[in-house]
């Protein structure tokens, strides 16, 4: 009697109750099985797990077409048969029935168990559990010594430039990470939005000759919800969200009057326009009365312009209204940027209109609203912040509706992206401190750069002046630039995101007039400022390099990534060595079935988990190794 050699796999477990069905129950064996009854069950296991188990030691079904698999069925010999067998196995797939599976192919192996072991050479590798009973059978590879095999090679993560920040912001950071406990990378980035929506209408920062722009930044964060970017948010806000207020408070006796007069004036108005239509009716002249008539609406009141900076989530088109209308300067700060990159049901001509929209703001240029139903109006001498997080699924739908035009637009190019690894699973409670001497040094600042005054022309439209760069600065901004161009061409490090590179010696530039704005230096830029600028903003370049690269990874590849990712996270938040694969499909990032199946095989083929069973159950489990990898 031939033993099953599949020792420790799944395989066994399904199987052995099934081969033993037979003999246990008195049932007839299957035609193929020959006439050892469940001798030729086990002999069909060592045959089947010879080419259908993988790495993860997952039985994988398979489905062919009837004259296919007859074709297997009918093999005239050995190599015939294992030749056929491969090229069943070759084209996987699942939720097939294993009795069904194993009935119609399956075939003994004692006499050419060794071939079997060739072919699965030839084809790729052994089956990392298969031996034979033979002497001098290969070995079962141990997957404890087994390293995972890379799935691609990725641009890893870099950690974040704490020490680049001013002593100030940095000291914030320092104190709000500390009692937040908030992936680095978010709290500096909720800290510089902070600064941007404060500083971007005291100045524009000149590059070169004909190279000037804002200093706004567009801050995006990838993150679940639950990292704690609105209560980081919270703290570097507070004094916007008091300026604003206060700005509020100040204008009510303005904006009660305004309404005031605006009543007195339409009353008047309407008077004269029924004094015209009666003048009218009776064939008398309305001359005097058109004269009246222009001469209130000459007189007509103005609302009071009221400062307001922060901004809930508003379309794009609504921004740029109150920006036209109202005070023009914004900052849209918030954990949910569903709105702002809302293309779901959209048409790619709304998508166009709302990105283009953005990116004039974000260059600080003119941009004509023309509307159907309501006023034109003209977007000009704008600034608009932005400090936003949105969750890494609800970005690859925004790329996948959007087709090119977030990337081919520029859209995503202005954006400073973080894409931290999350601290969830790893913040224990803490008291908050007494004290909080870098924050509070920081929101004093904040509130400083507020009560400036503020640059405009007698239209209401920010005019700021420029700061410039010193030589030593503008020297180190030139050599940035060119380092960057240098890998923007076919083949260099940066091709495949030249987009993003290709704006951020200018996202440096911006940084470091916030630097200066912020440190409250007299002159032009600092060389000091550029050089913390110029390494955040390459921070930042590294990191879209790392979520647009597996952006344009085939599927497969890109959806075994963040399974990985998720399933590594997973297994370290709740220290646990698998998870079972029906809680990892229902919590995972990858959901469908039909994608997640070539996701885990890719991932098992490479070793970098495997699937085995438990009882009833399923789990996923990734190599020990890549449990004890720190993240980012």
């Amino acid at each position: 009697m031939i033993t099953s050699t599949i020792a420790d796999h799944p395989l066994l477990d399904r199987c052995a109750d099934f081969f033993s069905r037979p003999a246990s129950e008195g049932e007839p064996a299957p035609e193929w099985c020959g006439e050892e009854g469940t001798d030729g069950y086990d002999e069909a296991a060592d045959y089947l797990a010879a080419w259908l188990i993988n790495d993860s030691g997952e039985l994988t079904y398979f489905h062919r077409t009837e004259p296919e698999i007859l074709a297997f069925d009918n093999a005239t010999s050995d190599d015939d048969e294992i030749n056929a067998g491969f090229d069943l196995a070759k084209e996987l797939i699942s939720d097939r029935d294993a009795k069904e599976i194993l009935t119609r192919c399956a075939a003994p192996v004692a006499d050419h168990r060794e071939s079997v072991a060739a072919k699965c050479r030839e084809w790729g590798e052994l089956p990392p559990n298969h031996r034979a009973n033979d002497a001098g059978a290969s070995k079962p590879a141990d997957r404890k010594t087994g390293e995972p095999e890379p799935l691609i090679m990725p641009t890893l993560a870099e950690p974040y430039p704490l020490d680049a920040l001013p002593v100030t912001i940095r000291a914030a950071v320092a104190e709000v990470r500390g009692f937040v406990q908030a992936p680095v990378a978010l709290v500096a980035s909720s800290a510089l939005a902070a600064l941007s929506v404060a500083g971007q209408s005291l100045a524009d920062v000149k590059r070169a000759d004909k190279l000037t722009g804002p200093c706004s930044l567009f801050m995006l964060a990838l993150g679940d919800s639950g990292e704690r970017k609105t209560t980081c948010d919270g703290f570097f806000t507070t004094p916007i969200r008091e300026h604003d207020n206060e700005q509020a408070e100040a204008a009510k006796p303005l904006l009660n009057k305004y309404r005031v007069d605006m009543n007195i004036w339409t009353s008047k108005q309407s008077g004269v326009m029924d004094a015209m239509r009666a003048a009218a009716k009776a064939g008398k002249p309305t001359l005097e009365l058109e004269s009246k008539l222009a001469e209130l609406e000459a007189s007509k009141p103005e609302e009071p312009i009221v400062p307001k900076l922060l901004r809930g989530d508003e379309t794009p088109e609504s921004l740029a209204s109150k920006l036209a209308k109202g005070w023009p300067a914004a900052g849209v700060v918030s954990a949910e940027a569903g709105v702002i990159f809302g293309a779901h049901g959209m048409g790619k001509d709304s998508v166009m209109r709302n990105l283009a929209l953005l990116n004039v703001l974000w260059d600080g240029g003119t941009l004509s609203i023309g509307r159907k139903t309501s006023d034109s109006f003209e977007v000009k001498g704008a600034r608009l912040s932005m400090g936003l997080q949105i969750q890494e699924a609800m970005l690859r739908a925004f790329h996948e509706q959007s087709g090119a035009l977030a990337r081919g637009s520029g859209f995503m190019a202005r954006f400073l992206v973080s894409w931290p690894e999350s601290t969830q699973g790893h913040r224990p409670f803490k008291e908050a401190p007494a004290n909080w001497p870098g924050l509070s040094a920081f929101k004093h600042r904040l509130r400083t750069l507020l009560q400036s005054s503020q640059p405009m022309d007698d239209n209401g439209r920010l005019e700021p002046p420029l700061l410039s760069f010193t030589p030593e600065a503008k020297r180190a901004w030139v050599a940035f630039h060119d380092a960057i161009e240098g890998g923007l061409g076919t083949g260099g490090e940066l091709a495949d995101v030249r987009d993003v590179a290709s704006k951020t010696a200018d996202n440096a530039a911006r940084l470091a007039a916030l630097f200066h704005l912020f440190t409250g230096d007299a002159g032009a830029i600092s060389a000091e400022s550029f050089a913390g600028a110029s390494r955040i903003a390459a921070w930042h370049l590294n990191e879209s390099r790392r979520f647009f690269g597996e952006l344009a990874l085939p599927p497969e590849v890109s959806d075994a990534m963040r399974l990985e990712r998720w399933l590594l996270n997973y297994c370290r938040a709740n220290k646990v060595q698998a998870i079972k694969r029906r809680k990892l499909q229902q919590m995972g990032p990858v959901r469908d079935s039909k994608r997640i199946i070539p996701a885990l095989r890719l991932l098992a083929e490479l070793r970098r988990l495997r699937e085995r069973a438990e009882g009833q159950s399923k789990l996923i489990e990734p190599h020990p190794s890549l449990l004890r990898e720190v993240g980012p």
